[in-house]
């Protein structure tokens, strides 16, 4: 009878760990977005939370999000890894490519602010986290919002203006056919007041042949001051820590992008460099960066 008590703790014990994990629907620009927040054993208002943005055509579930999630919960850091719209309702896993593409870089601000409101009901202590281009996308957010009541950002592999410049000069490499022509007709017509327009592409972020809206085309490969993730950072007043992996090759340059403006902050902007870690911080690399991020947050505490 005493093996059979012991199991029913046990199973209760379980269920309570699996009841860490909440599902959150949010109503955004008229369409409902998901995230999920996952809380350590012991979570109150002391407790950090970390609103986590996803990169390009990604989703909350995605391998580094989750892992760094678990590793979160294992150090007393509660988190809310969100999906972004992308212009569909209840999105989630990737951005099919065959799917339309209509939607542009600043709808994610508003996004972002839904989530980091919704985390500030249940944690006085928020940071916002950005990978690959949802760094982006937060650090947009953050200049965007002036002083936001947050402790902290973390940006993991940001998407540097450098990134993005690489983007557009390789487009006729990748695609066959020069870019040039396809912005001119896609800045003319958002300029006409024709952004919903359709366009049929050779390639768009990392579809071929797709169909995009004039006004997700100059979204993407319009000049764009916002695309300069370092300058955005060197703006803000509170304190963000940059990790960087030395493997990246997807966005090779974070390192020397985020120098300049990590030695004129005086510490608010802290640069962190994992050896052997590539762009998506898999397996054990997870755990480093984990590490990093909860060293961060006893600083900013």
């Amino acid at each position: 009878m005493r093996w059979l008590i012991g199991l029913v703790v046990l199973l209760a014990l379980a269920r309570t760990a699996d009841a860490a994990e909440q599902v959150i629907e949010l109503s955004v620009g008229g369409r409902t977005v998901l995230g999920t927040l996952r809380t350590p054993a012991a979570m109150g208002l002391e407790t950090p939370l970390m609103v986590m943005t996803h990169g390009t055509l990604a989703h909350r579930d995605m391998e580094v999000i989750q892992g760094l999630t678990k590793a979160l919960e294992q150090r007393g850091i509660a988190s809310l890894a969100h999906t972004l719209a992308l212009g569909i309702d209840r999105r989630t896993g990737m951005y099919e490519c065959a799917k339309r593409h209509d939607y542009v870089a600043a709808e994610a601000i508003a996004e972002i602010g839904a989530w980091v409101t919704r985390a500030q009901s249940l944690s006085q202590r928020v940071y916002a986290f950005g990978h690959s281009r949802g760094g982006n996308q937060v650090a947009r957010y953050l200049a965007a919002s002036g002083t936001p009541l947050l402790a902290g950002a973390v940006l993991l592999a940001p998407v540097t203006a450098g990134a993005e410049a690489s983007l557009r000069a390789s487009y006729a490499q990748t695609y066959g056919t020069p870019l040039g022509p396809f912005l001119e007709q896609a800045t003319k017509a958002v300029g006409a007041g024709r952004g919903g327009e359709w366009m049929d592409v050779p390639g768009f972020i990392y579809c071929r042949n797709a169909v995009v809206t004039a006004r997700a085309f100059a979204s993407f490969y319009g000049a764009d001051p916002g695309q300069d993730t370092a300058a955005l950072v060197a703006q803000l007043k509170m304190p963000v820590v940059v990790i960087v992996g030395t493997k990246d090759t997807v966005v090779p340059d974070v390192a020397s992008s985020f120098a300049s403006a990590a030695e004129a902050s005086g510490g608010r902007l802290q640069l962190v460099t994992i050896e052997d870690a590539d762009h998506f911080f898999r397996d054990l690399f997870a755990e480093d960066v984990a590490d990093r991020i909860a060293e961060f947050i006893n600083q900013t505490h």
